[in-house]
Order: C-alpha cells, then structure tokens, then sequence
C-alpha cells in the first residue's frame, strides 16, 4: 500500500514538473515574442499565472519537501 502511494505521488511529480516546464518555455517564448512585437500568448500566460502555474510550483516544491521527508523516515526505519 505504501510503495503504491508513493509511486502515484511520483508520478504526480512529474507530471507536475513538466506542466511547469512547459509553462517556463511558454513565458520565455511569449517574452521574445513581445521584444520583437509578435503575440505568442504572454496576455493568457499572465491570466493562467495565479490560478494554474502558482499552485503548481508550490505542488512540485511542496512534493519534492515531502518525498524526501518520507525518504529520511524510510531509512531510518529501515536501520532500526
């Protein structure tokens, strides 16, 4: 059961990492777009920033805390 937990938390992680990849390279692509007077999405980008990109850092810092948490507590169980 836990090893089942874990491994769908993982997976959740990167997932989430690749959804704040990709919006990473949105905002930089948007970013030159702007410089050079071409619309690539930076207005979108910009109203998708509080409600989607925001918590999904917080959710990738938050898991990357807590998975390594479980690890410190695993391995010292499991030293015992």
């Amino acid at each position: 059961m836990k090893d089942k937990l874990i491994y769908w938390v993982n997976q959740l992680l990167v997932a989430d990492f690749f959804l704040v990849l990709f919006s990473f390279f949105w905002f930089a692509i948007a970013l030159i777009g702007r410089s050079i007077g071409v619309s690539l999405g930076l207005d979108l980008w910009y109203s998708l920033w509080n409600p989607v990109f925001t918590p999904a850092i917080g959710l990738l810092m938050a898991g990357a805390l807590l998975t390594g948490l479980m690890n410190q507590i695993n391995k010292r169980l499991n030293s015992e």
